[in-house]
């Protein structure tokens, strides 16, 4: 594919705990030959850092990304090989980016994880980063926008938030794994919540196994 024909995802990653999910679904998008555009806000680098040891920088987002990439969900280094060519990354606090414009072609925008401060931003349509811009950039271009909202408990503000965020058009999807599918390690957990991110997208994956209406299949 040219830079000119490259119309990708905008994947962005907020502050919330989860910066596994977010692996997970940028290796599910890149190994099915999308092209991502990323954004890391700023504190969803504290919390890659808190939950990985690595450091995002812009200036080596390339290495510091692949290096994410390849680690399990369960912290161990180089469990994945994973080619990042397919990834554009874009400081967060770039709002002259691509993506802050709806004339740059994106087939739409995953936010895995988003926090309730994230939630708040885009319903609010505050803009305060990239992350946020791309978002109401999505909505107001009528694209796909996929909010992996992961908090626990939820209060009647970010409910009332995500029903908003529901009603622009967006698919309000939980982190919440099941265990219909069989799971047995940490890192099948973390795969069903970004198979199901990837379903939302209509993007194909092998993530998960599918509920094909049998009891006790997931025990086979």
């Amino acid at each position: 594919m040219t830079d000119g024909e490259r119309v990708p995802w905008v994947v962005g990653v907020s502050g919330a705990s989860g910066t596994p999910y977010a692996a997970a679904v940028l290796r599910g998008l890149l190994a099915a030959g999308e092209s991502v555009d990323l954004v890391v806000s700023r504190a969803s680098r504290l919390t890659l850092l808190d939950e990985t040891g690595i450091a995002f920088r812009d200036a080596h987002a390339a290495d510091d990304l692949r290096a994410w990439l390849a680690r399990g969900a369960d912290g161990k280094p180089d469990t994945f090989d994973v080619d990042v060519s397919g990834v554009r990354h874009w400081p967060a606090g770039d709002l002259a980016a691509g993506p802050s414009s709806g004339s740059y072609p994106v087939r739409g925008m995953l936010i895995v994880p988003a926090s309730t401060a994230c939630v708040a931003g885009v319903a609010l349509g505050l803009s305060k980063d990239l992350l946020q811009r791309a978002a109401s950039v999505t909505l107001k271009e009528r694209r796909r926008l996929v909010v992996a909202v992961r908090e626990t408990p939820l209060s009647g503000q970010t409910l009332r938030q995500l029903v908003a965020l529901d009603e622009a058009g967006a698919v309000v999807l939980p982190a919440s794994p099941a265990f219909y599918a069989g799971a047995t390690h940490i890192q099948d957990l973390v795969d069903f919540v970004a198979g199901r991110v990837l379903d939302a997208a209509g993007v194909p994956h092998g993530l998960y196994r599918r509920w094909e209406g049998g009891l006790g299949g997931g025990r086979a």
